[in-house]
């Protein structure tokens, strides 16, 4: 899947993407766009000033594609994420990646999730294709857990250069929309803080020390 989709001018994973998020049955959810300087400001004291900007953001969903275990630690299992098979095409470039993550609806367990990625530098924008099989790093083939339905996500940052928005979407590959994946997202997107791979690329990567203010209610 490196040429362009036929009759489309996105490249065929965004076509993919789309094609799974129309399509009806499948369960889908989008996060509220979050202002990461509005929050930062209002939630958070910093070390030293820092106002993220939109190439930031881009930098970190990159680092993070390759690298999930090292962003989103309370998802993916410590030491399990691997990443391989990166090359150009379709103006951005192709991975492919797999780590134990928690399942959404028993966080409690681990199973082994297996996506293929195109990073689309333009656009800033990293579409994520669970499948059920991939050929890993050395040429075994290996299989996906079992234990809840496929799904692609959508990572992306909008806005401008100083004021950027983080972007997040999610589709679930079901049989008919279940209430129960949903219901999963909706406290992340009531949550007053910024995203964990957010501040974790403000500690790690820019070398920024930050702490939570005092809960004050919902950001002005």
């Amino acid at each position: 899947m490196t040429d362009r989709a036929e009759g489309t001018d996105l490249p065929p994973f965004e076509t993919e993407f789309a094609r799974a998020w129309d399509t009806p049955g499948h369960t889908r959810y989008q996060l509220p766009d979050t202002d990461v300087n509005k929050v930062l400001a209002d939630r958070y004291a910093t070390s030293e000033p820092l106002t993220l900007t939109r190439g930031m953001l881009w930098d970190m969903e990159a680092r993070k594609a390759a690298s999930p275990g090292s962003y989103i630690p309370y998802v993916v299992r410590a030491g399990s994420d691997r990443s391989w098979s990166r090359h150009p095409g379709d103006g951005g470039e192709y991975l492919d990646r797999c780590s134990m993550q928690r399942l959404w609806l028993h966080p409690q367990r681990y199973e082994l999730i297996l996506e293929r990625a195109f990073l689309n530098h333009d656009e800033q924008k990293v579409t994520f294709l669970g499948v059920p099989e991939l050929a890993g790093p050395g040429g075994t083939l290996l299989r996906a857990g079992t234990g809840q339905p496929l799904f692609h996500v959508e990572h992306a940052v909008g806005g401008t250069e100083s004021q950027p928005l983080n972007r997040w979407r999610i589709v679930h590959l079901t049989d008919a929309r279940d209430q129960r994946l949903t219901a999963v997202f909706r406290p992340m997107g009531a949550s007053p803080w910024l995203a964990e791979h957010t501040e974790i690329y403000i500690r790690d990567t820019l070398g920024i020390q930050l702490a939570r203010k005092p809960a004050q209610g919902p950001p002005r």
